[in-house]
């Protein structure tokens, strides 16, 4: 088991593991050039990828403000209340990003040394610290605001189950143990999303007319994670039975890898273009609700990794624990917001609001993780 951790690990972190250590770059001519190979070898959608999702976010604000029937078109069709051309850009996103996922080590990595600590660590910072530091930063900045306030707490009730498996893919994170973590959340959310988001806008916060059942949630859960959770583990299995491992991880996931962020910029096109006029309409207020999201993602994610550096964990597990912790699942958030409320709601467009400043803010900690990990592997 140790070989192949170790092997995992060198998958996930193939410059650090070849002794090709980023970081000698700034000590030798030669490490430079070396760092400079690799650069050229990441793709071009990789490699520029913040500029793609900001013209993306742009364009779709553009496109959908001013063409019109451009909403109705694309909420011509809902899987729970959430539109289905965004329910496929999710699903082509996060099949390649499962279908990289170890699953036949799975069991290795649960009976490792510390998996107990990882998990529970990851539990505590989703269902306790999560929902707990969200609802008091909407309270602190939006006093007078009590509607996006609801919004607001619900995008940090809602643990996230899909996008964090691009985040963490792309900071070179542990897979393995991001789709542990993932299956966890997700089981907890189809219990513990309806009495904590009842604690929290009923109990501490007083509100009115929130209802959602454990089945919305669960539904959500199935159709956003088990649909590409299957379709994963099945193409895995069989085609690695078919054609053998190597083709299959030199080939196929080498085909199917750009597909993820292709998803990821088709999604984002489609859900920006869906609010846009709701965003435009009301910039002063996206402004004020950007503000919690802000402290939220920010000082979740910076903490999680403060946590982990003092607890010494590999940086790998350190990126997973971080964005697991950090990401929240909007689809959800928006849609039990529409259920609840309406889709023209205030609480709705504060939900929305959540990927629009979530979606560049954790891009921006994928390169800041990214650049420590240049700095040496201990980080």
């Amino acid at each position: 088991m140790e070989n192949s951790s170790a092997e995992r690990k060198q998958q996930l972190a193939p410059d650090i593991a070849d002794g090709n250590d980023p970081s000698d770059a700034a000590k030798n001519p030669d490490g430079r050039t070396k760092l400079q190979g690799l650069f050229k070898q990441i793709s071009l959608l990789d490699r520029y990828l913040y500029v793609w999702i900001f013209i993306v976010m742009a364009v779709s604000i553009i496109f959908g403000y001013y063409v019109k029937g451009v909403k109705k078109a694309f909420q011509v069709a809902e899987i729970t209340s959430v539109s289905l051309p965004i329910a496929i850009g999710l699903w082509v996103m996060m099949n390649p990003v499962l279908c990289k996922v170890q699953y036949e080590m799975l069991g290795g990595v649960l009976r490792q040394a510390g998996s107990l600590k990882t998990i529970s660590l990851s539990i505590v910072l989703n269902w306790i610290v999560g929902p707990a530091l969200m609802t008091g930063l909407a309270w602190a900045t939006l006093p007078d605001l009590p509607d996006s306030r609801t919004g607001v707490i619900l995008v940090g009730i809602a643990r996230c189950i899909a996008m964090v498996l691009i985040w963490n893919d792309l900071a070179k994170g542990d897979a393995d143990y991001c789709a542990i973590l993932v299956a966890i959340n997700s089981i907890l959310q189809i219990i513990l999303f309806t009495p904590v988001a009842f604690l929290y806008l009923k109990v501490v916060s007083r509100g009115k007319g929130f209802h959602v059942s454990s089945w919305t949630v669960a539904k959500s859960v199935l159709l956003f994670l088990g649909v590409p959770l299957v379709a994963g583990v099945l193409t895995r299995l069989i085609l690695m039975n078919a054609f053998g491992r190597k083709w299959y991880e030199s080939k196929f996931l080498r085909f199917i890898g750009p597909w993820a962020l292709i998803g990821l910029l088709y999604t984002i096109f489609v859900m920006f273009s869906i609010q846009a006029h709701q965003i435009v309409d009301n910039i002063g207020h996206v402004v004020r609700v950007a503000v919690p999201l802000l402290l939220y993602f920010g000082i979740l994610f910076f903490g999680s990794l403060g946590i982990c550096r003092w607890l010494k964990v590999p940086y790998p597990l350190m990126v997973t624990q971080c964005f697991t912790a950090a990401s929240n699942n909007f689809e959800l958030a928006i849609a039990v917001a529409v259920g609840s409320f309406g889709i023209d709601s205030t609480q709705a467009l504060a939900a929305t609001i959540g990927p629009l400043i979530e979606v560049p803010v954790l891009l921006l900690f994928v390169y800041i993780v990214g650049f420590f990990q240049r700095k040496g592997p201990s980080v």
